[in-house]
């Protein structure tokens, strides 16, 4: 860039990495990015365990703070989306099956659906952290992308460790009442 370019402007919106290739680079990825401040990072379960471990080798090494988390579905596929790519399971099969192997291989977080939580917590670690996307409040119907939600009370009821919400707060026409109306459906 030269010294009179202005840089890009930045988006108020969040962005994820979510790291999917060959598990040595996904381990210098997790290098890479493991000095940086933030608290957990996203790996592709379907990556397959030798990547996880790999990812997680390369996090004790740098940050054993931050917490690995593997993704299962995302949410904006359903069982016919995954029978698109190729996946002749269910979806809820898919997530069981990806979240085995993600404790199998040393991952200590997921990220799945709200409706996989209890699921979940039935068959893996009670101590595994469960990060949900797809969180919508009753009120409002799903109408984007995302295909398998839940509202934020009933993924907390669920056993969801962490909820994300990112829509339904940015888009609002008034966020910071879209925020408390989301925190008082969780008390």
């Amino acid at each position: 860039m030269s010294p009179r370019a202005k840089p890009p402007p930045r988006s108020s919106a969040n962005c994820a990495v979510k790291l999917h290739d060959i598990p040595h680079t996904v381990g210098k990825a997790v290098e890479s990015l493991g000095p940086l401040p933030i608290r957990m990072l996203t790996l592709h379960t379907a990556g397959g365990g030798e990547m996880m471990r790999a990812a997680l080798a390369a996090q004790q090494q740098t940050n054993p703070q931050l917490l690995l988390l593997g993704v299962t579905v995302l949410t904006s596929m359903d069982t016919a989306g995954l029978h698109e790519i190729g996946v002749t399971s269910a979806a809820e099969d898919q997530v069981a099956r990806l979240g085995k192997l993600a404790a199998d291989s040393g991952l200590r977080g997921l990220v799945c659906s709200p409706l996989e939580v209890a699921l979940l917590r039935r068959s893996l670690p009670a101590d595994l952290q469960l990060v949900t996307p797809g969180i919508r409040p009753a009120s409002e119907s799903a109408g984007d992308d995302q295909k398998r939600v839940m509202s934020p009370a009933a993924a907390a009821r669920a056993g969801a460790s962490f909820i994300v919400v990112g829509r339904p707060i940015l888009q609002a026409a008034d966020p910071a009442a879209a925020a408390r109306a989301i925190l008082a459906d969780l008390e």
